[in-house]
Protein backbone atom coordinates (compact mmCIF):
# COMPACT_ATOMS: atom_id res chain seq x y z
CA UNK A 1 0.00 0.00 0.00
CA UNK A 2 3.06 2.60 0.78
CA UNK A 3 4.35 1.58 -2.97
CA UNK A 4 0.83 2.81 -4.32
CA UNK A 5 1.16 6.31 -2.14
CA UNK A 6 4.61 7.06 -3.10
CA UNK A 7 3.98 6.37 -6.39
CA UNK A 8 0.63 8.66 -6.36
CA UNK A 9 2.83 11.56 -5.36
CA UNK A 10 5.14 10.88 -7.78
CA UNK A 11 2.49 11.20 -10.38
CA UNK A 12 0.95 14.27 -8.49
CA UNK A 13 4.62 16.08 -8.61
CA UNK A 14 4.98 15.27 -12.41
CA UNK A 15 1.55 16.87 -12.71
CA UNK A 16 2.23 20.34 -10.89
CA UNK A 17 5.34 20.14 -12.81
CA UNK A 18 3.88 19.93 -16.37
CA UNK A 19 0.58 22.46 -15.40
CA UNK A 20 3.34 25.64 -16.72
CA UNK A 21 3.42 23.67 -20.13
CA UNK A 22 0.40 24.72 -22.86
CA UNK A 23 0.64 21.62 -24.24
CA UNK A 24 -0.27 19.95 -20.82
CA UNK A 25 -2.88 22.05 -19.81
CA UNK A 26 -4.42 21.93 -23.25
CA UNK A 27 -4.44 18.37 -23.01
CA UNK A 28 -5.73 17.78 -19.63
CA UNK A 29 -8.16 19.95 -19.97
CA UNK A 30 -9.43 18.12 -23.15
CA UNK A 31 -9.24 14.74 -21.25
CA UNK A 32 -11.87 15.87 -18.50
CA UNK A 33 -14.08 17.23 -21.01
CA UNK A 34 -13.96 13.90 -22.86
CA UNK A 35 -14.71 12.40 -19.79
CA UNK A 36 -17.37 14.56 -18.75
CA UNK A 37 -19.27 15.13 -22.26
CA UNK A 38 -19.31 10.76 -22.79
CA UNK A 39 -20.57 10.45 -18.78
CA UNK A 40 -23.05 12.79 -20.22
CA UNK A 41 -23.74 11.24 -23.39
CA UNK A 42 -23.73 7.77 -21.80
CA UNK A 43 -25.81 8.40 -18.61
CA UNK A 44 -28.60 10.09 -20.95
CA UNK A 45 -29.08 7.98 -24.00
CA UNK A 46 -28.29 4.48 -22.95
CA UNK A 47 -29.76 4.93 -19.20
CA UNK A 48 -26.91 4.44 -17.38
CA UNK A 49 -25.61 5.82 -13.74
CA UNK A 50 -23.68 8.67 -13.69
CA UNK A 51 -20.88 6.37 -12.02
CA UNK A 52 -20.86 3.45 -14.74
CA UNK A 53 -20.92 6.07 -17.53
CA UNK A 54 -17.84 7.86 -15.97
CA UNK A 55 -16.27 3.87 -15.02
CA UNK A 56 -17.40 3.24 -19.38
CA UNK A 57 -15.61 5.90 -20.12
CA UNK A 58 -12.59 5.59 -18.58
CA UNK A 59 -12.52 2.08 -19.93
CA UNK A 60 -12.58 3.06 -23.48
CA UNK A 61 -10.48 6.28 -23.46
CA UNK A 62 -7.64 3.89 -21.21
CA UNK A 63 -7.99 0.61 -23.77
CA UNK A 64 -8.57 -1.56 -20.91
CA UNK A 65 -12.32 -2.17 -22.53
CA UNK A 66 -13.54 -4.43 -19.81
CA UNK A 67 -16.62 -5.10 -21.90
CA UNK A 68 -18.87 -5.36 -18.56
CA UNK A 69 -20.72 -2.84 -20.27
CA UNK A 70 -21.49 -2.16 -23.95
CA UNK A 71 -23.99 0.49 -25.59
CA UNK A 72 -27.67 -0.65 -26.63
CA UNK A 73 -28.23 2.02 -28.99
CA UNK A 74 -27.40 2.65 -32.34
CA UNK A 75 -26.62 6.46 -31.40
CA UNK A 76 -24.75 4.96 -28.56
CA UNK A 77 -22.57 2.52 -30.56
CA UNK A 78 -21.74 5.44 -33.21
CA UNK A 79 -20.85 7.55 -30.78
CA UNK A 80 -18.47 5.21 -29.05
CA UNK A 81 -16.91 4.12 -32.56
CA UNK A 82 -15.76 8.71 -32.72
CA UNK A 83 -15.32 8.34 -29.17
CA UNK A 84 -12.74 6.04 -29.08
CA UNK A 85 -10.65 7.37 -31.99
CA UNK A 86 -10.87 10.77 -31.06
CA UNK A 87 -10.24 10.15 -27.34
CA UNK A 88 -7.62 7.73 -27.63
CA UNK A 89 -5.21 9.84 -29.32
CA UNK A 90 -5.86 12.29 -26.60
CA UNK A 91 -5.29 10.05 -23.26
CA UNK A 92 -2.05 8.98 -25.03
CA UNK A 93 -0.82 12.45 -25.46
CA UNK A 94 -1.21 13.00 -22.15
CA UNK A 95 0.22 10.68 -20.35
CA UNK A 96 3.01 10.85 -22.42
CA UNK A 97 3.47 14.11 -20.70
CA UNK A 98 3.25 12.38 -17.56
CA UNK A 99 5.79 10.32 -18.69
CA UNK A 100 7.87 12.87 -19.81
CA UNK A 101 7.87 14.62 -16.25
CA UNK A 102 8.25 11.98 -14.35
CA UNK A 103 11.42 10.98 -16.40
CA UNK A 104 12.52 14.29 -15.67
CA UNK A 105 11.77 13.68 -11.64
CA UNK A 106 14.69 10.09 -11.94
CA UNK A 107 17.53 12.18 -13.25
Amino acid sequence: MLSFFLNALRLLKAIARSWNDPHFKGGFVLCVLMLVSGTVFYSSVEGWSWIDALYFCAATLSTVGYGDLTPETEVGKLFTVVYMFAGVGVFVALFAQFGRALLRDIK
